[in-house]
């Protein structure tokens, strides 16, 4: 899978840049604009930064991790590329930008609320935006007491073909890259929240962090006091976290931070680090080990198989840039379950349309600027268990109250999957059995990579049953 690529042809109308307007800097960050009869993008965003030199150094943060590759294997170092094109959301709320390392394997993003900026702001939408060299090296100039202003896909540059000069780029774009970003969304939905720490404290820790590589070994975070120390042995109140050179873009930012709120999947060993500011956020969330990335995690797969066509209709037609998408409230609104709202919501982020926020414990819309129904598609898994079920004869084995068992013929075996029902009827306080399946691929990871393919396909096959 890590050779399959989409090739997209970003077209900017100009190079971001840094430019002196009326005495004051304004940073100009160009937008991909893609014609398909109409704009896909038609919005503008302007407003004067309140903090510059912090949002410039949170900005050049950002376009570190997106510009770095934590494992590098050896039959891929030759073909190593840069995704140096981060997404960028505005919505009435704020302007939210989004990156992934080369690898897939670290998800960051920075928040930038209504009081980081002066003024009024306008549009909403969701695009690439051009981060070239010069431009970062223009952030790394700013004082704390430059003025400075951002324009983000204002009118003056909206991409005619017959006017103005445009930068293009044709970005070959890894599915795995693509993958990440579908499946980092199921991630954080998983993640509870370990602890929090005041800012300065969290300097103290990461600056104490090692130096060197720690890949090849797991390391487990906890708290201790106010502060944070480290383990090398299994804490069942701690984090692990493989490869902590991955939290070095934290350490100069932590310092005039609020706090450090943590979070983890105690399932997968995924990570979320999340420094808070008065006006600003910046995440972090971390694969569990460093040669992992989200791509292949599998968390949304079971989700994609489960189309749910009626309420993924609905609910799609209620995004309306929402910065907090309440799930309560749809369920009531379209007198869904709550259950099949949350899976809707999961498919939604599978192909683009919703992302997912640590700090609210909830989605967000916004749109990727590239096609994401390439993922779904190139899923393995999905497509190996969706041939399962046209060439095998699926069978209920057994039922109760509690779980579903079904025969699920693969070449010459017939593995037994153990399904927990939908609804359940248990009584309070019994454990929710958990899917489990008789393959070794099963055996070895355990759930803790997503569902095998026969989960996949005895999921599908009791929801075409019940239809």
């Amino acid at each position: 899978m890590s050779a399959l690529t989409s090739f997209h042809d970003f077209r900017y109308p100009f190079s971001s840049e840094l430019i002196l307007q009326n005495r004051n800097r304004v940073l100009r960050l160009a937008t991909f604009h893609q014609e398909k009869g109409r704009d896909i993008h038609p919005f503008f965003f302007e407003g004067k930064l309140s903090q510059p030199k912090r949002t410039a150094e949170m900005l050049r943060a950002l376009m570190k991790v997106v510009q770095s590759r934590f494992h590098i294997p050896a039959m891929m170092l030759a073909g190593i590329m840069r995704n140096s094109d981060p997404v960028v959301t505005c919505n009435d709320e704020l302007v939210r930008f989004e990156g992934f390392s080369a690898c897939a394997g670290v998800y960051v993003r920075l928040d930038l609320e209504p009081a980081s900026f002066i003024g009024d702001r306008t549009g909403r939408g969701t695009t690439n935006v051009d981060f070239n060299h010069p431009m970062l090296a223009a952030l790394a100039r700013i004082k704390k007491t430059d003025q400075v202003g951002i324009s983000i896909g204002a009118e003056q540059v909206v991409l005619e073909k017959e006017s103005g000069n445009v930068v293009e780029k044709r970005v070959e774009l890894p599915v795995r890259w693509m993958k990440g970003f579908v499946e980092v969304q199921a991630v954080q939905k998983r993640m509870d929240h370990c602890f929090s720490v005041p800012g300065m404290d969290a300097f103290r820790f990461f600056r104490s962090l090692p130096r060197m590589k720690t890949h090849r070994r797991k390391t487990y975070v906890t708290q201790a006091g106010k502060g944070l120390r480290l383990s090398q042995v299994p804490v069942s109140t701690g984090v692990s976290v493989g490869g902590l050179e991955r939290l070095e873009v934290l350490e100069t930012m932590s310092k005039s931070a609020r706090k450090l709120d943590v979070f983890a999947d105690k399932s997968t060993g995924a990570s979320g680090w999340v420094l808070q500011f008065d006006d600003c956020k910046f995440h972090v969330v971390i694969s569990p080990e460093v040669w992992r990335g989200f791509s292949g995690e599998g968390q949304a797969l079971s989700a994609i198989a489960k189309q749910r066509k009626q309420e993924l209709a609905k609910i799609r037609a209620l995004l309306q840039w929402q910065n907090v998408i309440d799930e309560i409230s749809i369920s009531k609104m379209l007198k869904a379950e709550q259950e099949a709202v949350a899976e809707s919501l999961m498919v939604l982020g599978a192909r683009g349309l919703v992302g997912f926020d640590l700090s609210t414990r909830s989605y967000f819309h916004r749109q990727m600027p590239f096609d994401v129904s390439l993922v779904e598609k190139l899923q393995p898994r999905l497509k190996s268990a969706r041939k399962l079920l046209e060439v095998s004869k699926l069978s209920v084995r057994k039922k109760n109250s509690l779980t579903v068992e079904v025969l699920v013929p693969s070449q010459d075996i017939k593995h037994r999957v153990t399904l927990s029902i939908a609804k359940q009827t248990a009584k309070a306080g019994d454990a929710t059995v958990p899917e489990k399946c008789t393959c070794p691929w099963f055996s070895q990871h355990q759930g803790k990579r997503g569902p095998c393919k026969h989960i996949l396909a005895a999921q599908i096959f009791l929801e075409e049953k019940e239809h």
